[in-house]
């Protein structure tokens, strides 16, 4: 399996996968995607059902890794996906809500959010692919986050042999745990950085970055090179389609579906990646009906999945789900690619930069109306969800989740489509415990974060997870601010280059 880049540059050729790993981003500025979408048998499905997280993972790599070897896969998802980084035997928990409706818990790693699906297999991904190319030493990971990729990848590499990391979060954009979880970080070869912009500053700031000849030829004199974290490079998004290929298989074992029968799956998401995988997954084989994409009040994938008009000229909103407050979504890159061409996202993009907007053609806009539906919905409805599931369920919600299962309830009832719902749970309610406390009682919960998880706990009688019980005690290493036009400085300054 080659991976090309989403925007066809003559310059960039098809390289490995433990290449694109490696590189992140494709020297044209294009996300690499792999020249084919391998296939998935339904009795391979079936199969997965008595085989342990690890081994599922390991199945769906070999479609796509295929310069990695069996013993490497081994090593890299047995390194992951076990008890000591999981509280989970099974890594992912699934909770029926009521027949039909099954909420994917992807929060049991480290940080207590999805990203540790992704984030606890790429520093083994990464390190064994820098082994499989030459020259690829050291590494130097730039994170933009939204609040819950930064410390999963902090978490992730900390401490991994040639490897640096720096992670940008938007100063006033994460939650109060986010941020502790961050700026408590332990490691060597760590680095955190607030930004005096929102997570779009970020991103875009470290993307050009990426692009920079200067400062790429900077680094590569003192020996060093730059790759990512986020779901812009591959190794982070392929390991995402691995929870919704396992998770049909669990419902399969257990008598809930049927084999081959038809899901839908819905996904609160800002940046696209996490629904991405599950449209690679539904390439794949994996039988799935629609695509339900949450979005908050920065609704600006709504718009474009109803109109096909992507325009960020819009207002900026900080939003009770901030890890969802995104209103440049990197990864629909690579679908617009799987559903035109090299050229037609090259012209999308170009006009992005330029202008802040692109519509698509009609035809893809068709396509796209084939497998995705799209929804939002604010604040107020948000905690609104929250209250309602757990007076209804006794199942608490965090301020994510809670978006997608307020989507999926008003797409199920305008439609009546009853097909079975996997809603993808993207993150503790611990770790928004102050604004989950508010949805539950309607009071403000004005104390810090530590004061919240014990109030939430009181209120819930769940269990506070223990790696957020363990920040009180650790000590802040972190308190830079940098203005957004000044991060680059900032990144040739830490590194010494």
């Amino acid at each position: 399996m080659k991976y090309i880049s989403t925007r066809g540059s003559s310059e960039v050729s098809a390289i490995s996968s433990a290449q694109a790993i490696v590189d992140g981003l494709a020297p044209d500025g294009g996300l690499y995607v792999p020249e084919s979408i391998p296939q998935i048998k339904p009795e391979q499905i079936e199969a997965m059902g008595e085989m342990s997280y690890a081994e599922r993972a390991v199945l769906v790599f070999n479609e796509f890794l295929t310069d990695f070897t069996q013993a490497e896969l081994v090593y890299c998802t047995e390194s992951a996906y076990n008890v000591v980084n999981f509280d989970t035997d099974s890594i992912t928990s699934i909770a029926e809500l009521f027949d039909g409706t099954y909420i994917l818990e992807l929060w049991h790693g480290p940080t207590c959010a999805f990203k540790d699906m992704a984030l606890q297999i790429l520093p083994f991904l990464l390190t064994t692919s820098m082994k499989k190319t030459e020259g690829r030493e050291n590494v130097v990971i730039l994170v933009a986050t939204s609040g819950d990729t930064g410390k999963a990848a902090l978490e992730g590499f900390s401490n991994v042999p040639g490897t640096e990391i720096i992670v940008f979060y938007p100063v006033d954009g994460v939650s109060q745990m986010q941020k502790r979880q961050m700026i408590t970080q332990e490691g060597v070869n760590v680095g955190v950085c607030a930004v005096d912009g929102n997570f779009d500053d970020c991103q875009t700031a470290v993307k050009e970055i990426f692009t920079d000849p200067v400062i790429s030829k900077k680094l590569e004199k003192s020996g060093k090179t730059f790759s990512s974290a986020n779901s812009i490079n591959w190794g982070r998004l392929v390991p995402q389609i691995v929870y919704y290929i396992s998770a049909y298989a669990t419902l399969v074992k257990n008598g809930k579906i049927k084999t081959s029968e038809k899901v839908n799956i819905c996904v609160p998401t800002g940046n696209f990646g996490n629904i991405l995988a599950a449209f690679y997954a539904k390439q794949m084989g994996l039988p799935v009906n629609k695509l339900v994409c949450a979005s908050n009040t920065n609704n600006i994938l709504t718009d474009f999945i109803n109109t096909g008009i992507y325009d960020r000229n819009r207002e900026f909103y900080t939003t009770l789900s901030p890890s969802m407050d995104i209103l440049i979504s990197s990864n629909l890159e690579r679908l617009l690619y799987h559903l035109s061409d090299a050229e037609h996202v090259r012209q999308w993009f170009k006009s992005l930069s330029e202008t802040g907007r692109y519509e698509v053609t009609p035809e893809v806009k068709a396509l796209i109306a084939e497998t995705f539906v799209a929804g939002c919905c604010n604040d107020e409805e948000t905690k609104a969800e929250i209250r309602r599931v757990f007076e209804k369920y006794s199942y608490t919600l965090d301020t994510h989740t809670a978006v997608a299962s307020k989507v999926y309830s008003d797409y199920a009832e305008k439609t009546g489509d009853k097909t079975p719902v996997i809603i993808a749970s993207t993150a503790s309610p611990y770790k928004f415990g102050g604004s989950v406390i508010e949805a539950l009682t309607g009071k403000p919960f004005e104390g810090d974060e530590f004061g919240s998880a014990a109030e939430l706990r009181t209120l819930t009688h769940t269990e506070i997870p223990k790696t957020l019980a363990d920040l009180a005690g650790k000590p802040i290493r972190f308190k830079d601010v940098s203005p957004k036009d000044k991060i680059s400085d900032y990144v040739t300054k830490t590194l010494s280059i």
